[in-house]
């Protein structure tokens, strides 16, 4: 089992930035690939970010691309993403996930991830 627990969200206004953490505790979660999801209200929860074991490849959905950055301490257990140039519409729940055993490269599909952070909400106001 892997736990993860996020923290950082908060309510900024448009144009700021926000740094997630992720703590992660438990079996291995250095040797996983891991991402961050999103959920905003009545939508489905997506992609956001991904990133291999070893923190050397990254992926990110398109609307992201040039204001986010994901990365990790594996001496740390730890996932970030640094978020800048905010926007309304990234207004969401923010997940932190681990994948199961045998993903090293980035994860873009959310079944590949067995296990979730509880969230943390962010808020960018207009």
């Amino acid at each position: 089992q892997v736990q993860l627990v996020e923290s950082g969200g908060g309510l900024v206004q448009a144009g700021g930035s926000l740094r997630l953490s992720c703590a992660a505790s438990g079996r291995t979660p250095s040797n996983r690939a891991m991402g961050w999801f999103r959920q905003a209200p009545g939508k489905e929860r997506k992609f956001v970010a991904g990133i291999s074991w070893s923190g050397g490849s990254t992926a990110y959905v398109d609307s992201v691309k040039g204001r986010f950055t994901i990365s990790r301490d594996n001496a740390k257990s730890t996932l970030f993403l640094q978020m800048n140039s905010l926007k309304p519409e990234d207004t969401a729940v923010y997940y932190c996930a681990a994948t199961g055993g045998g993903y090293v490269l980035p994860q873009t599909n959310a079944d590949t991830y067995p296990y979730w952070g509880q969230g943390t909400q962010v808020t960018i106001s207009s």
